[in-house]
């Protein structure tokens, strides 16, 4: 019975000891982990320019569950620059190669499809902020990593989300003008002529329809233009 009480004094203290090693290391690697999230955000995602990178299979490991804080940055981060690469660059594009009154006609068609596409782009990426910022708020952050993920949502999530707001019906109000400048154009069939890089109509009332249709044009594409260039610095 002696050997008993003996045997299982010198076991409590031991199970113990293992006991706050086992928990020690557990909050440890928490801690690693959080260090070298947080490492990353500061140096790599504020950084990353307007793509945020894909993680590597070591900063998985290294991450941990932070994983899942990541992914709802990147998330975002993949459907904006979807939205810039399929809706906004086209448009732009397009713009940007018309420089004779003929472009206009040639350019119509690819505009009136961007133009179409405009609403459900302006939709997506609201949807996709609203579901970023639901996942946001689920989060349970210690107040260090807290800080600076803020600063890094506030770079790759609210501000491109801010800056596309009036980037979606600028493009839409532009490029509904320019496809009715080349709809008219196109409708006054051989009647109109080009030349030097003009345009001549065979009457005044001709020539004033066509001089009302452009005369936004300018104003339009300057805030285009304005609004365009703010959501690529946004993303950057």
């Amino acid at each position: 019975m002696a050997t008993g009480k003996s045997w299982s004094r010198w076991m409590a203290p031991l199970a113990a000891i293992l006991m706050v090693v086992s928990l020690s290391g557990c909050f440890d690697k928490e801690g690693d982990q959080r260090k070298a999230f947080i490492d990353f955000l500061q140096n790599t995602a504020m950084r990353s320019g307007e793509r945020l990178p894909t993680l590597t299979t070591d900063q998985k490991k290294q991450f941990g569950p932070l994983v899942s804080d990541y992914a709802i940055l990147y998330g975002f981060s993949q459907q904006v620059n979807q939205a810039m690469d399929d809706g906004m660059k086209p448009v732009a594009d397009s713009v940007n190669s018309i420089r004779v009154p003929q472009d206009y006609m040639t350019q119509r068609e690819p505009l009136r499809q961007a133009n179409g596409s405009l609403n459900v782009l302006g939709q997506q990426v609201q949807n996709a902020k609203m579901q970023a910022d639901s996942s946001r708020s689920t989060l349970k952050q210690p107040d260090e990593l807290k800080a600076v993920y803020d600063k890094v949502y506030q770079k790759v999530v609210i501000a491109p989300a801010e800056a596309m707001a009036p980037l979606i019906p600028a493009a839409q109000t532009f490029t509904a003008q320019l496809v009715q400048v080349g709809d008219f154009i196109q409708q006054q069939g051989t009647q109109v002529g080009f030349t030097a890089g003009g345009i001549q109509f065979p009457t005044s009332q001709q020539a004033n329809q066509y001089n009302s249709l452009i005369a936004p044009l300018a104003s339009q594409h300057q805030a285009f233009m304005q609004a365009y260039t703010a959501a690529q610095t946004s993303m950057q």
